[in-house]
């Protein structure tokens, strides 16, 4: 089993993914609302996309801009999930807060995340309970993706109950 750590700025636009000390994947989007972003994770670059109101997430071969990969966000249900090279793996939000999630494998846990903090850093661990494949690199950064758009939807929810109350 190997332990990852991610860091990422509240309002900032960047994301990193460290083993130990060393730094092997990011996450760069255009700004902090910003519905597409590059990553590169392992040496591989990567294109992700957000359609409208988190519905529907992509991955993309940034090279050959091949579809490697979508997935189907519903806030209202906490799993959802994605084919990568005829595998089916789901994703399982665990708890209200999206403090833990997960992927899984014919019903098996094979990467958790987990968020410790969330007053001006958003950072945490990824577990992986299997090796680096081809896969695991593109749910990692599916997983981070969907974490960062479930955030700013919670924020922008906290900004437009406060323009209500006031």
């Amino acid at each position: 089993m190997e332990k990852l750590q991610w860091t990422k700025d509240l309002f900032g636009s960047k994301l990193e993914i460290r083993q130990g000390d060393e730094a092997i994947g990011e996450i760069n989007w255009e700004n902090m609302v910003s519905s597409k972003a590059q990553a590169l994770i392992n040496g591989r670059l990567f294109a992700l996309n957000r359609e409208f109101f988190l519905s529907k997430l992509e991955i993309f071969n940034a090279n050959d801009h091949s579809l490697l990969g979508m997935v189907m966000i519903n806030m209202f249900n906490p799993r959802s999930d994605v084919v990568i090279n005829g595998k089916r793996f789901e994703l399982e939000i665990q708890n209200f807060w999206q403090s833990r999630w997960s992927w899984k494998f014919n019903g098996k846990e094979i990467i958790v995340f987990t968020s410790n903090e969330f007053i001006t850093k958003d950072k945490g661990t990824i577990e992986l309970l299997s090796g680096f494949t081809d896969e695991v690199e593109i749910l990692i950064l599916l997983g981070l993706f969907v974490r960062n758009q479930f955030i700013l939807f919670m924020l922008l929810g906290i900004t437009v109950a406060l323009l209500v109350i006031l």
